[in-house]
């Protein structure tokens, strides 16, 4: 049992490394250099082109086979979700909005 344990230690450190390092090294390495202002504009797009990569096929595809359905109760309630957030800028605001609409919408339709 104690060999288990001790592979199951090492299996989590080296899952921790794993996800360490790839984090550190560019850190490490950039952050005493000055990045050129296209390089800064360009990294700052990445985190919305994942969120849109994961939100966006569950909100506009459904079903099996998979179908492009704009329809869907989830779809009509990003729309103004999304309006919500772009006016107000609040994130709070708009979790809320979100999920107020999603449940009226759920329970509407």
């Amino acid at each position: 049992m104690l060999e288990a344990e001790y592979d199951f230690i090492l299996l989590i450190a080296g899952m921790g490394l794993v996800t360490y390092i790839p984090r550190w090294l560019p850190l490490f390495f950039l952050s005493q250099r000055k990045l050129p202002q296209w390089l800064v504009e360009w990294l700052d797009l990445i985190p919305v082109a994942i969120l849109s990569a994961l939100i966006f096929p569950d909100l506009l595809v459904a079903g099996s086979p998979r179908h492009l359905d704009i329809l869907q109760p989830k779809a009509m309630v990003a729309i103004p979700t999304f309006l919500f957030a772009l006016k107000t800028r609040s994130l709070g605001g708009t979790v809320l909005v979100g999920m107020m609409l999603f449940w009226l919408g759920s329970s509407l339709l």
